[in-house]
C-alpha cells in the first residue's frame, strides 16, 4: 500500500513526490540502507520511501511535540486513537455549518488547555484540529498556543482507518524523536540518507506568518542548519535539502546559491499553496540541494 500523510501540512511535500524521488541516491535501498528526516512535518517523504525501500533503520524527529506525539500515538495505540477520532468526526458530522463552527473553536480551547499533556486524546484532537482549520495550518503564537480559525469544509475527510492503520504496522520499528535537528547526528553515517525539509526562508516579509512551533528559524537558523550539515557530510551520509528560491522574487538573492555553493543545487516547479487569496496561489521555484 502507498501510505499518505495523515495530516496536511504548511509546505508538506506531497505534490513535489516525483521531483523529489528523482533525486534520491542511487544505492537507496542496496548499499544505503538508513534513511533519517529530522523536519518529518506531515512526512509526504518519508512515506513515499517506506513504500517503496526495504530499510534497516530509520530515524524521524520534529520539534513540534504535539506532532511527534501523534506519530508516537499511531505507533503505539492507533486502535484507541481511531476509536476517538471516529466519535469526534461523527459529532462534528452531525452539526449544522455554525455549530461545527462552535465544535472546532471548543475543541480548540480543550486542545490549548492541554499545553504540556502529550496522550491519545491530545493526537486526536491534533488530528481534527488539522483537518478542520483553515487551508490545514498549523501556527502557534510566542507562548505555542495553537490559533488558527476554523475553515470552511462541507465534509471535510477527517482520517482514513486504512491508512492510519497501515501507517502503525510501518512506523513499529522507526525511532521517533521530539527535539531539534542536531540529533540525528549520532545515527548518521555513510550508509544513512538524510532528507532536511526546514521552514522555509519567506520570500517576502508578509509570507513568514506560519510558525511550526514557538522557535523562530530566521537566516541566521539557516546558516547553522548549513554549517550542520557539512559536519553530518563528513560521516559520509549522503543529503537531500529542500527550501524556497529567493531568485522568484531577487535573481539577485544569491543566499542558497552562496550557501551552499559546494552542493548541487537543482531548482523545480512547484504549486505555491498557501495563500489567503486563491488567485495569488501559483507556480514558484523551490530548490532541492544535494551532496551526491
Amino acid at each position: 500500500m502507498q501510505l499518505k500523510p495523515f495530516i496536511k501540512w504548511a509546505g508538506g511535500k506531497g505534490q513535489l513526490i516525483p521531483q523529489i524521488r528523482r533525486m534520491y541516491p542511487q544505492g537507496l535501498g542496496s548499499y544505503i540502507t538508513k534513511y533519517a528526516e529530522p523536519f518529518v512535518g506531515g512526512g509526504a517523504v518519508l512515506f513515499d520511501i517506506i513504500s517503496s525501500y526495504e530499510l534497516e533503520q530509520i530515524y524521524i524527529s520534529d520539534i513540534n511535540k504535539n506532532l511527534i506525539n501523534t506519530y508516537n500515538t499511531i505507533k503505539y495505540n492507533h486502535n484507541e486513537l481511531l476509536e476517538i477520532l471516529s466519535f469526534i468526526t461523527n459529532q462534528y458530522l452531525s452539526l449544522n455549518i455554525n455549530e461545527q463552527n462552535d465544535f472546532y473553536y471548543q475543541k480548540r480551547e480543550v486542545y490549548n488547555n492541554m499545553i504540556n499533556e502529550y496522550d491519545v486524546y491530545k493526537a486526536a484532537l491534533f488530528i481534527f484540529l488539522n483537518k478542520t482549520c483553515f487551508n490545514g495550518l498549523y501556527r502557534v503564537n510566542k507562548n505555542n498556543i495553537f490559533n488558527v480559525p476554523a475553515g470552511k469544509y462541507k465534509n471535510p475527510k477527517i482520517y482514513n482507518l486504512e491508512n492510519i492503520s497501515s501507517i502503525a504496522l510501518a512506523l513499529k520499528n522507526i525511532d521517533i524523536i521530539a527535539g531539534s535537528y542536531i540529533n540525528v547526528y549520532d545515527f548518521a553515517d555513510e550508509k544513512t540518507f538524510i532528507y532536511f525539509d526546514p521552514p522555509y526562508r519567506p520570500l517576502t516579509n508578509t509570507s513568514s506568518f506560519i510558525s511550526y512551533s514557538d522557535n523562530n528559524f530566521d537566516d541566521t537558523e539557516q546558516i547553522n542548519l548549513a554549517k550542520f550539515i557539512e559536519k553530518v557530510e563528513k560521516k559520509g551520509a549522503y543529503i537531500l535539502l529542500s527550501n524556497s528560491d529567493p531568485h522568484n522574487i531577487d535573481s539577485n538573492d544569491m543566499f542558497f546559491d552562496n550557501l551552499y555553493y559546494t552542493k548541487k543545487i537543482t531548482r523545480i516547479t512547484a504549486p505555491r499553496m498557501i495563500n489567503s487569496k486563491g488567485n495569488n496561489r501559483g507556480h514558484i521555484s523551490e530548490l532541492l540541494i544535494s551532496n551526491y
